[in-house]
């Protein structure tokens, strides 16, 4: 019990707040601690019996807060399920803490049961990991490792670190007056200032974004910039001041203002080497991975291009891209320079016209009860009024989040989501490795973190490949969370891939359709019910409408039924309305 007390001082010193246990026996002694400090209200704990659940929650909380999160297991495969987590938490550079309880060192190697080797069981996808011995004092190993997942060792990006803690029987308090005593170890390399007064829980402060200086280049090039995830508002006032086109991801948190371009992916040709405004230059903003456009446009030699990188990030290995890399802000003003006269209007004219092609497509019924045909409820007009209602939906809507999941939800919203005058919600998504895994436990995290109403659009399968994290004790702390499946009962997106032409033909199609289709026949009504969430069964445009209106109040599911029959069609339909 004096290592755990140790370890969860560490833990406050170092400004953590958030931490999420999954129930075991030889992490007791951590669970113990933890709502010894909890009852003090130093920090917040939450309960996942699924370490996975566990692991990718702990993820969202640390990128609601932006701030280190922990997660806690017990030994043996607990501490294997968090992989998923840790990797995604590696390649999106975010900073999670894993504390895994383990056997001592007598007992290991020796056959003792749920022991296994656990200390480099993540191996390069962590920061930094140690190994606790039973018995010592831990304090300095977590205040490392919470140094290295915030990335304040030099030229170390943030991200997951490790801290493998053996502990020795007893593993209860001993109810001898010395249970919920609180110890002040003596921390031998405190690399973190203390936070807060003893027995308060200081709130975390807001990121302050530093806007550097703008001097106008002299320079003039036919430039656009390519907003990737994580590029943040400042990608968004380069563009406006150079009066460059702004081509950004949803998860960009850059996607609004005059220079935004909606459905850029499909305008690229349109301005390529044979057209009277041919791109010049590229310059990139945090990681751009959703469309075959962009990379296409990346990987182009002809074009000069570059990222701008301030700050170490974990997503690429130095010399492994294409793009110039360039660190300062003057720097890219000067690669990108000034917009030509006309380069920007001749976007802007190009974007208009597309955004009117897809309201063609996407067509909306004018009579309310009419139900709507399986284009208007296709993936990207599910997505354009999410988008919609998020971004322009009131005073609450702007205080909260949207998550977005993998495969078709986001490329659905980067297609269809109107740029907005100004940015609103904090946008999220899992594009660290781009994974369907975890999303709801990650959106989890992030509205208990954040105390905001949040959304997360999904597909079904990704809905059903975390239905674990629907699972809440009844003691545990709800949030505002709304979960929106797009349900056409299966895998949408290989549809519009290659593997879409083969389902074209006799030979290919059950198999194109079974290994990727993936078809199922969940009710998820009876899972919601299963798991006390709310459900809403949505079928016609105007109860889509209503049940974005109703806002997000406690835990709900909004069922979006459609078809993946055509879609494919749906997708050319589009390509060749704003090829016109």
């Amino acid at each position: 019990m004096d290592t755990a007390r140790y370890v969860v001082d560490a833990l406050e010193r170092a400004g953590v707040r958030h931490v999420v246990v999954s129930p075991g026996s030889r992490n007791a002694p951590l669970a113990y601690a933890l709502a010894e400090a909890q009852a003090d209200g130093r920090l917040q704990t939450y309960v996942r019996i699924d370490e996975r659940v566990a692991g990718f929650t702990a993820l969202g909380l640390a990128q609601g807060s932006d701030s280190p999160a922990a997660v806690v297991t017990t030994s043996g495969t607990a501490v294997g399920n968090l992989m998923p987590a840790v990797m995604e938490a590696n390649h999106s550079g975010t900073p999670l803490l894993v504390l895994s309880a383990d056997r001592p060192q007598e007992l290991r190697g020796t056959g003792a049961n749920q022991t296994t080797q656990q200390l480099d069981l993540f191996g390069e996808h962590v920061r930094f990991a140690t190994d606790v011995a039973a018995g010592d004092d831990p304090s300095s190993a977590v205040a490392t490792a919470l140094s290295a997942a915030q990335g304040r060792l030099e030229e170390i990006p943030a991200g997951p670190v490790h801290v493998n803690v053996a502990f020795r029987d007893p593993l209860t308090p001993a109810l001898d007056g010395s249970e919920w005593e609180r110890l002040h170890p003596i921390v031998e390399s405190v690399t973190m200032p203390e936070i807060g007064a003893t027995n308060d829980v200081a709130p975390v402060a807001e990121p302050q974004i530093v806007e550097p200086p703008m001097v106008l280049p002299a320079s003039s090039h036919r430039s656009v910039v390519v907003a990737g995830h994580g590029a943040g508002p400042e990608a968004e006032r380069f563009a406006r001041t150079l009066g460059l086109p702004l081509l950004a991801e949803p998860s960009s948190n850059a996607r609004f203002g005059p220079n935004a371009v909606g459905p850029y992916r499909l305008l690229l040709d349109g301005f390529g080497a044979d057209s009277l405004w041919p791109i010049e230059r590229v310059v990139v903003f945090g990681r751009p991975t959703l469309s075959r456009p962009i990379a296409k446009l990346l990987a182009n030699a002809e074009l000069e291009r570059a990222l701008y990188v301030p700050r170490p990030v974990a997503w690429f290995e130095a010399g492994r891209r294409a793009e110039l890399v360039l660190t300062q802000w003057d720097q890219v003003v000067g690669f990108a320079g000034r917009g030509p006269e006309g380069w920007l209007k001749a976007w802007q004219t190009a974007g208009a016209a597309a955004e009117e092609a897809l309201d063609v497509i996407l067509v909306k019924h004018a009579q309310p009860e009419a139900p709507v045909t399986a284009e208007a409820l296709s993936g990207p007009a599910v997505a354009r009024a999410v988008w919609a209602r998020v971004q322009n939906g009131g005073a609450e809507e702007a205080a909260g989040n949207l998550i977005l999941g993998s495969s078709n939800p986001i490329r659905d919203v980067d297609l269809a989501g109107k740029p907005t005058k100004k940015g609103t919600a904090r946008v999220f998504a899992n594009r660290g490795l781009a994974g369907i895994d975890g999303t709801v436990a990650t959106a989890t995290g992030i509205a208990l973190a954040t105390g905001a109403p949040t959304r997360v659009l999904l597909g079904d399968l990704t809905f059903l490949h975390d239905v674990g994290a629907l699972l809440l004790g009844t003691d545990e702390t709800e949030a505002d969370l709304q979960v929106i499946v797009f349900n056409d009962f299966g895998g949408g997106i290989f549809s519009v891939l290659e593997h879409g032409t083969l389902a074209q033909t006799p030979n290919y199609a059950p198999a194109v359709e079974r290994f990727f289709g993936t078809p199922h026949a969940v009710d998820v009504a009876a899972l919601a019910r299963a798991y006390g969430w709310g459900h809403t069964l949505v079928s016609t445009e105007t109860e889509l409408t209503d049940a974005l209106a109703a806002g997000v109040h406690g835990r709900s599911i909004v069922e979006v039924r459609a078809s993946r029959v055509d879609l494919r069609g749906l997708h050319a339909r589009i390509r060749a309305a704003l090829s016109n």
